[in-house]
């Protein structure tokens, strides 16, 4: 229900989304004003979703009046929209991905003041294929690298893309364009792939775990679960932080006309 409201319902006028919301099943708020006549608060949650232990966001969706400033946000919960202030956290490069009317929000508020939001992540502009180049290295024999002309070597190390799918149930998809057998037996070593299953959001921070799927290594398939700091996030653009590692990536063209 929440993914046909957002996809198709979100970008009417504000009144017209507030009656259209009120008449739902199971949806009884809306992004805007209450009827004058109403006095008992709308309190209905409009999604189902439950925080990670220890996950301090809120989560819900960006309504009609977000500006540079300030963001209108409707929480999951149900009740009546927030207005936080987002002015300094966009000066500190801590609003990640521009919100519009119906996008999902991951939003930190701050401690000591309930009006301003220290941190904003759309989930919307998170989710979708985003994709990234590796060059893979020499195989090397006995610890060393075969010699071989600069024309062949070129033939041998092409450039390849991976891919990381984020779908919107917290479902992953990791892809590389070299099958496994196909390294196995090329001279051209390329970077091996963490085939992640989830995502979540972590207190800004992005989670992706990698359940056990047979086939995928020669240890057993243990699973993993990696943290990364989204540094960058634009409709085309998205840079993550693991560690001291920063790894960037891109949309196809294609993709980013969908969005």
């Amino acid at each position: 229900m929440i993914d046909m409201i957002r996809k198709h319902y979100l970008r009417l006028p504000l009144m017209a989304l507030t009656a259209l919301l009120t008449t739902t099943a199971g949806l009884t708020t809306a992004c805007g004003s209450k009827p004058p006549r109403e006095s008992a608060k709308l309190s209905e949650a409009i999604a189902i979703h439950q925080n990670m232990p220890g996950d301090s966001a809120r989560y819900g969706l960006a309504c009609d009046g977000c500006t540079d400033s300030i963001i209108v946000f409707l929480p999951y919960t149900g009740g009546d929209p927030d207005t936080f202030d987002i002015l300094q956290a966009r000066q500190e490069h801590r609003i990640m991905g521009r919100p519009h009317i119906g996008d999902a929000l991951s939003v930190i508020v701050s401690p000591t003041d309930s009006t301003e939001a220290l941190s904003v992540i759309n989930m919307s502009t998170l989710e979708g294929q985003w994709c990234y180049m590796v060059t893979p290295t020499l195989r090397t024999i006995d610890g060393k690298q075969p010699p071989m002309p600069d024309s062949l070597r070129r033939k041998i190390l092409v450039p390849v893309e991976y891919t990381l799918r984020l779908k919107s149930d917290n479902s992953a998809m990791a892809m590389g364009a070299v099958r496994r057998n196909m390294r196995q037996q090329s001279p051209a070593d390329y970077p091996d792939i963490t085939h992640y299953t989830e995502w979540r959001l972590y207190n800004g921070r992005l989670i992706l775990h990698a359940d056990t799927i047979a086939g995928f290594s020669a240890e057993g398939d243990k699973p993993v679960t990696d943290t990364a700091d989204i540094v960058l996030l634009r409709r085309d653009s998205l840079v993550l932080r693991f560690g001291d590692k920063t790894q960037g990536f891109y949309r196809r063209k294609a993709e980013v006309t969908k969005r």
